[in-house]
């Protein structure tokens, strides 16, 4: 044999050898080392985990009347992933699924395709490997063809199942309170490694808005797991194991659904009233809050929406006009999201501002017509002049220039249009003393932080908009200019000027700042606070609507105390001071007409009307009060955007609110002596509630 071809044959038997002895060692390896855990991995493929869902919790108001509940229903679902396994992609069972469920497979098709900036809704805006929800209130016949013909619907599901209701206890909405579930997209799957879905069911919901998003943790429920065993063609052959699912706990909320109905009423009732005067009336919100405690009564907001729109998907018409302006926007909460300029509500920073800036708290001041801050004249509301009075009766008669004498001297002693090097600031500093210019930190999404103007911030904001004013300054207003020359130009003139010196902090500024007009803007919920620390003695409570977490057995998993509330740094006499003026207000003041023939004897009541003018709208009606005015309790704020005066548009809806829950001689109160619960609703097994202690006399 040739001498290579023999070294061939030695290197071939060499290679073949070590091949059989790296088979025999893996060979080894899986069967003797890690035998154990290969045949549990065999036995694994055998079994497959189903998801139990686990009925959300209810959200109760503090009676216990649920606000949000659940109902049965039967749900049908379209697993994707199976139907893109067959020839056709599964038209063929979406054929025979529209003519079962009464409807068309275009009609499926939509609600089953993912949704994205391009594509409409209907559509999934959920996780593309989750079963879709196609229709949750089916009749029983046809879920019941489907369940039984499994093989003619694969990838078809129909299952009973809780799905979301709202029964509007007393005829209170809450719908941005509240707020709404949505299906659980697949980011936020990544995210929460470990989190179950099932894909058809209220445990793939996750809280997008108001309480339910807030709180979805405590509301979700633990699904529960089936484990089932399987043979290669994937039929169910027994159940290995079982764990059943725990039901969501239910929160209980210090919302009243009676005091929250009386206040969604008297927006309702304002905006028509004003509209029927041919005000535009384009939004409103109303406050009611516990002085003592921070817990919100109530929460509405104007225009409202009925929350059962996004049971059973949305289309893209009704999501748009949740989100459009041609509705309203009422998606957005009026209440904690809505900055509006508070106008002479305000009144109550500035006073306390004047007074830590020297001025004298029993002093006699003058009240003319108008005051000239600069080289321009500033009027009172209506050019009307009061003579000289004292700050009470400047509260009272909401005097303009008397705050505006404080604005101009205090901005001039702070150096000006040339600031000294550390500038007191003192109403602007006091604003944030009361809260403004920053969140309250209301247990609520999304809540706005409203905005507090001072030199800091017109530079930034100058900064912000210089090139758009410079543009706007060289062009002139074109279009204007066509329909108003003098308009135009006056426009053009002030933005010359703010193009090179906007970010000077002026007089003018500081004078408008102080009866809350220009840039201040505020939200109804920073203002009820503000009225809740005057009310209380100075306690900045954080306000709350979450009270509990109750298991669907009674027992409580937790309560919900409010934060410390900080103290405001407001003597106590300027706040008594403040309160007795305020009780005027109602009896003798700016508000008079609106509380004429309410028994202010049985409900004494303290507050403040503000009219706000805003450029190119009309005037932004306010009234913020407490109640009752010796012993406050509860501070209610009304706001009406676009309407009038605060007396006739504001201050009415809040006299609607105080006698639904005080009551009349002719009618009964929403509140059992005039307080809330005094303890936890009792949350039975049965899921039944029984009705909370109340409070005695006060």
């Amino acid at each position: 044999m040739n001498p290579k071809t023999h070294f061939r044959l030695v290197v071939l038997h060499v290679v073949v050898l070590s091949m059989l002895l790296i088979l025999l060692g893996r060979l080894w390896n899986l069967q003797v080392m890690n035998g154990d855990h290969y045949r549990e991995v065999a036995a694994n493929n055998r079994i497959r985990d189903i998801v139990v869902p686990a009925v959300r919790g209810m959200i109760l108001d503090s009676s216990g009347r649920p606000l949000v509940r659940n109902r049965t229903a039967l749900v049908v679902s379209v697993d994707k992933t199976v139907l893109s396994r067959q020839d056709d992609d599964g038209r063929a069972v979406l054929d025979r699924l529209a003519r079962t469920l009464g409807t068309r497979r275009d009609d499926l098709e939509k609600r089953i395709r993912l949704c994205s900036p391009t594509v409409k809704r209907p559509c999934w805006p959920g996780s593309p490997y989750q079963p879709i929800p196609v229709d949750d209130r089916v009749d029983p016949k046809r879920a019941l063809q489907i369940m039984e013909r499994a093989e003619d619907y694969p990838g078809v599901i129909a299952q009973v199942q809780a799905v979301r209701e709202y029964p509007r206890p007393e005829g209170a909405a809450a719908a941005q309170a509240l707020g709404y579930l949505q299906p659980i997209t697949q980011e936020e799957l990544d995210k929460r490694r470990g989190l179950r879905v099932t894909g058809y069911s209220g445990v793939d919901l996750i809280g997008r808005d108001g309480l339910e998003a807030v709180y979805d943790a405590d509301l979700r429920g633990t699904p529960g797991v089936r484990q089932v065993l399987v043979d290669s063609q994937g039929r169910v052959t027994g159940t290995a194991r079982e764990q059943a699912p725990v039901a969501g706990s239910s929160l209980i909320t210090s919302l009243d659904a009676k005091v929250q109905a009386a206040a969604e009423t008297a927006l309702r009732n304002a905006v028509d009233k004003a509209r029927k005067a041919g005000s535009k009336a384009d939004a409103a919100a109303a406050v009611v809050m516990d002085v003592r405690t921070g817990r919100v009564v109530a929460l509405a907001s104007h225009p409202s929406y009925d929350p059962t729109i996004w049971i059973g998907g949305i289309s893209q018409d009704e999501y748009e006009g949740l989100l459009g302006k041609g509705k309203g926007q009422p998606l957005i909460s009026r209440a904690t999201q809505g900055q509006f300029p508070p106008a002479s509500t305000f009144k109550v920073s500035s006073v306390a501002a004047a007074i830590a800036d020297g001025y004298p708290l029993n002093g006699t001041y003058p009240c003319p017509g108008s005051y000239k801050v600069g080289d321009r004249a500033f009027r009172n509301f209506e050019g009307q002049a009061h003579g000289s009075m004292n700050l009470h009766r400047a509260l009272v008669v909401s005097c303009d220039t008397i705050f505006y004498k404080f604005a101009y001297e205090e901005w001039l002693r702070d150096g000006g249009t040339k600031p000294v090097k550390k500038p007191k600031d003192p109403m602007s500093t006091m604003a944030r003393n009361f809260g403004f210019g920053s969140p309250t930190g209301v247990d609520l999404p999304s809540e706005a932080s409203g905005r507090i103007p001072d030199r800091g911030w017109k530079r930034s904001y100058w900064n912000a908009t210089r090139q758009d004013t410079c543009k706007a300054a060289k062009s002139g207003y074109p279009e204007l200019a066509r329909t108003s020359p003098s308009r135009a130009a006056y426009l053009r003139a002030i933005a010359r000027e703010n193009c090179t010196e906007g970010f000077v902090w002026r007089a003018g500024d500081a004078a408008n700042f102080s009866i809350g007009q220009g840039d201040v803007l505020v939200t109804p919920l920073q203002l009820a606070r503000a009225y809740a620390a005057v009310a209380n003695g100075g306690k900045l409570v954080v306000p709350r609507v979450g009270m509990a977490v109750m298991r669907p057995d009674g027992t409580v998993v937790r309560e919900i105390d409010p934060p410390r509330a900080p103290e405001l740094p407001v003597d106590d006499k300027v706040l008594t001071y403040m309160r007795k003026a305020l009780a005027e207000v109602p009896k003798n003041g700016t508000a008079a007409g609106a509380f004429n023939g309410f028994d202010l004897k049985r409900v004494s009541v303290a507050g403040k009307t503000g009219t706000a003018e805003v450029y190119g709208k009309e005037d932004t009606a306010w009234f913020a009060g407490f109640a009752p005015a010796d012993k406050p309790r509860f501070a209610v704020v009304a706001m009406i955007a676009q309407s009038g005066t605060g007396g006739s548009y504001a201050a009415p809806a809040v006299r609607e609110i105080f006698e639904a829950m005080y009551g009349t001689k002719k009618t009964e109160g929403a509140l059992v002596n005039g307080k809330l619960p005094e303890r936890l609703p009792n949350v039975r097994p049965d899921g039944t509630v029984g009705v909370p202690a109340r409070g005695t006399a006060p």
